[in-house]
């Protein structure tokens, strides 16, 4: 199974499973996850629950 992959920067996780530091969204129907610093960058977006093109 491959490691979890941010769906921003392409960074790669050590692990199959994402981090805990890392950010997990549900966005038309697809499971994504946000590495802690793309994360971090765009968190008012995430919780604003914008589509990430407006990030």
């Amino acid at each position: 199974m491959p490691s979890a992959i941010c769906a921003l920067c392409g960074r790669q996780a050590e692990s199959e499973v994402a981090p805990l530091t890392w950010a997990t969204s549900v966005e038309n129907g697809r499971k994504l996850h946000y590495c802690d610093v793309c994360a971090r960058e765009n968190v008012r977006g995430i919780e604003g629950k914008l589509d990430p093109v407006y990030w």
